[in-house]
């Protein structure tokens, strides 16, 4: 037997193999789709449900803006009769480039008739101020310094365009809390 011939015989007997393989499937398929068939046929056979009415589809009511006089929603109101805005001209102090919580009280001192706060900056310095003089970022200014307390007045925007006044303070620190 030559080559070509054993060749040949097997580009026959892969087709059949196949065949034979398909039908046996198609056959073995087949015998289960009595139940699916039954299943069908009584479905097919029961009456059609009924179908609800689309809602009813109201027309266009159009809306007709009147109110181009009023202020615009988008423009922050200016609260009226506030005078109250920051010196921006002003020189700017040392312990104004801190921002209130980073300053803390440590001591006060009186000396020749004065009365000093001390308060000690995140430089780690301990700097001297009297009433009247600028801390914090929110234009702090001191408005009375106690044995245990140093209270000031801070100018905040106010959310509105406009600014107001707010009270702050820095305790005492004790030396626990000491850096």
């Amino acid at each position: 037997m030559s080559v070509h011939a054993s060749i040949c015989r097997r580009r026959l007997l892969v087709p059949l193999v196949l065949g034979v393989a398909c039908s046996m499937l198609v056959a073995g398929c087949s015998s289960g789709d009595t139940d699916l068939n039954n299943f069908i046929r009584q479905v097919k056979a029961e009456p059609g449900g009924r179908v609800e009415p689309l809602p009813e589809i109201k027309p266009y009511d159009a809306f007709t803006y009147t109110d181009q006089n009023m202020r615009s929603p988008f423009v922050p109101v200016v609260a009226s009769g506030s005078t109250v805005r920051p010196d921006k001209n002003r020189p700017r102090e040392y312990l104004e480039q801190y921002s209130l919580d980073t300053l803390k009280m440590v001591g006060t001192l009186s000396m020749g008739g004065n009365h000093y706060g001390l308060v000690l900056a995140a430089d780690g310095r301990v700097h001297r101020v009297v009433v009247g003089n600028h801390m914090g970022q929110n234009d702090g200014t001191i408005t009375e310094i106690t044995p245990s307390k140093i209270s000031l007045t801070e100018i905040v925007p106010d959310g509105l365009g406009g600014y107001v006044q707010r009270p702050a303070a820095l305790a005492l620190t004790t030396g626990d809390n000491q850096r």
